[in-house]
């Protein structure tokens, strides 16, 4: 695969607006996680663009994705920071939901780094946890891909970048994530307590929307992926409570700092590696 050509063009205008001609990494910051972008820049590094200025993005519908894209430095690693992303329950297809992936290799990017806000399907996680994605279980019925082209998931989620980015956070947040299996789901309404069930069962840890159609284009465009959850909720069933997107986005607000050092540590170690 290569990269489309409203890619190139976003590409050479995020080149022309911030004076970087690559980004050694791309980030997409998901639900609850855009207002960490704000804390991630070295000192005086930060350039920010509305999505809707750049070709090929669709401005988030969903509450709690900013809409912009930032190049900044983190630690000195170029970094392309896009706050928001589209999902395909918005209806508009597959091709604008992994637009990012496209961007992030026509920008030069080596590393996609994917965040999600996901419920927590395992015995023992909490609201707050962080985990680095193992393995993905794709249950939407689509994919990114067209053709006879035969992308390789076996290391969808590379093992090398997950060893350095957990590394890198305990060693600034004094944790270690865990890893786990994410469940994406069509929705947009919220899995019944029997599909959470069911999803136990296949071995999933955690369930969201969104990152697999992201992981897979970013595979077939030759990028290495790593990409983390943040538990914003216990899944359907697990706790008896309703479920609502008002909690998904508090739980982003409330660990906004931890994020912020997460993703500063993570950064520059998937980088560097």
């Amino acid at each position: 695969m290569s990269p489309t050509p409203d890619a190139l063009a976003a590409a050479e205008a995020v080149a022309a607006a911030s004076g970087r001609a690559s980004h050694e990494v791309t980030l997409v910051l998901g639900s609850g996680w855009s207002e960490v972008v704000a804390g991630l820049a070295d000192p005086g590094s930060e350039v920010t663009i509305p999505m809707a200025g750049l070709p090929g993005f669709t401005a988030p519908s969903a509450a709690g994705h900013r809409g912009t894209v930032t190049s900044c430095l983190v630690d000195g690693v170029a970094l392309l920071a896009i706050a928001g992303r589209t999902h395909l329950y918005e209806g508009l297809g597959p091709e604008p939901v992994v637009h990012p992936a496209h961007v992030a290799a026509a920008t030069g990017s080596r590393v996609l780094a994917l965040t999600n806000a996901a419920g927590g399907l395992r015995n023992g996680m909490a609201v707050g946890d962080l985990v680095l994605l193992r393995d993905h279980l794709n249950l939407t019925g689509r994919s990114p891909l067209t053709g006879p082209l035969f992308v390789d998931l076996v290391d969808a989620y590379s093992p090398a970048l997950r060893a350095a980015a957990a590394d890198a956070i305990a060693g600034t947040t004094s944790a270690r994530p865990a890893e786990g299996v994410y469940a994406q789901m069509p929705g947009p309404q919220y899995e019944t307590p029997a599909e959470i069930h069911m999803l136990r069962t296949l071995g999933a840890d955690l369930v969201g929307m969104s990152t697999v159609p992201e992981t897979v284009a970013a595979r077939g465009l030759g990028l290495n992926v790593v990409a983390m959850s943040l538990v914003t909720n216990l899944a359907a069933g697990v706790t008896g409570q309703p479920l609502d997107h008002t909690e998904v986005l508090a739980a982003g607000a409330a660990g906004a700092a931890r994020l912020t050092t997460a993703l500063r540590a993570l950064v520059p170690a998937v980088a560097r590696l």
